[in-house]
């Protein structure tokens, strides 16, 4: 459990933040400059705040009032930087074994081997971090911070340089850290996929300040124009359970209480949740039943709220049995459609619009 509540002012910015988590993946959300990144400087106890403290597991990091702050390296955090920052000159195997450096003998939980196959570096052992991709060197960056066993795991944008491809081969693995090494992650960054998809918790940041703070699916959705995000930020996430599939298309059935949606690929077993992300600007508004439509996925709840922006609206879909999603079209269709607060309205996604790549097994249920 870490919990933080701090006051710092670094020249004219004032950064004030406060959120807690019991348990799972804390994501810290926001634009360049919104005070993510001294967050974590000051969890980690590379600065001080003005006021306030920082408890991890019961333990008290930081309590100004009364004089309380735990030195860096007293608090085994581990952290990982959007640069890998390996040691040029030591082997895979030898930056590895200096994060175990810094881990008590007597709390070395976490097996050497187990990181290995975990992060699937094992084959990499013998090389320098200059004959390695971007996306291997944060592999390895990773396998060095858990090695110290650390109470807590720190990651600050440690995505931002690579292409989609190897964030994909490296997001499964963050989220694996915390099932299968019961470390807590606090994660830095401003890409809603990545959020969306790996976090329980999301405290979204503006100017310092804390804007809103919930589950992904109650606060990336509902993110507006007075934060600062385009409509192509606004993402909906839902967890779905896998139906079955259909093989001779090779298509994944999700169930949701509103209606179905169809995921091209296979996306885990029958039975399963599945969480997906979707995009405000993929969906389209019906008033009726969809009919003679290549759209496949449906699904059906009443309008909430209507936010205004110009030419266009986005459209909160309050969905039958649970979740929202939001939508935005032109203020134009909805006048013709004639579709206002509390009408019944159905939400259709196009399956090639979500990126399965991006779905993630959830141990959620409904």
């Amino acid at each position: 459990m870490i919990e933080l509540d701090v006051a710092l002012k670094v020249g004219t910015f004032n950064l004030e933040m406060a959120f807690r988590n019991d348990d799972g993946i804390t994501a810290l959300f926001g634009h360049s400059g919104s005070g993510k990144s001294l967050t974590l400087n000051l969890i980690a106890g590379l600065m001080r705040p003005d006021r306030g403290t920082i408890t991890l597991d019961g333990r008290v990091l930081v309590d100004r009032a009364r004089g309380i702050f735990v030195s860096p390296p007293r608090r085994r955090i581990g952290v990982v930087f959007q640069d890998s920052h390996l040691f040029p000159h030591l082997t895979v195997r030898q930056n590895l074994w200096f994060g175990r450096w810094f881990a008590p003998s007597r709390e070395r939980a976490i097996n050497f081997d187990a990181v290995a196959e975990t992060l699937g570096i094992g084959k990499l052992l013998p090389r320098y971090p200059a004959k390695l991709s971007g996306g291997e060197r944060q592999r390895v960056a990773i396998g060095r911070a858990l090695l110290c066993c650390p109470r807590l795991l720190l990651f600050d944008e440690p995505l931002a340089a690579l292409d989609m491809e190897r964030k994909l081969e490296i997001l499964p693995l963050i989220e694996r850290l915390h099932t299968e090494f019961a470390v807590p992650i606090v994660y830095v960054s401003h890409a809603t996929e990545e959020v969306a998809r790996i976090a329980n918790l999301v405290v979204v940041l503006n100017a310092g300040r804390v804007k809103a703070i919930g589950r992904p699916g109650e606060v990336l959705g509902p993110l507006g124009g007075e934060s600062g995000w385009s409509r192509f930020d606004r993402v909906s996430v839902l967890t779905t359970k896998v139906c079955g599939a259909n093989t001779a298309y090779d298509l994944t059935e999700l169930k949701h209480p509103s209606g179905t949606i169809w995921l091209a690929g296979r996306a885990g077993p029958p039975g399963g949740q599945i969480r997906i992300i979707v995009r405000a600007t993929d969906i389209v508004l019906s008033a009726g039943p969809p009919h003679d439509l290549s759209v496949r996925s449906s699904l059906s709840g009443q309008i909430g709220s209507i936010e205004k922006d110009g030419p266009l609206a986005v459209v909160e879909v309050i969905l039958e049995g649970e979740g929202r999603l939001y939508a935005i079209t032109t203020r134009h269709a909805l006048d013709e459609l004639g579709l206002d607060r509390g009408s019944r309205v159905f939400a259709l996604i196009k399956t090639s619009a979500l990126d399965e790549r991006q779905a993630a097994v959830t141990p959620l249920s409904f």
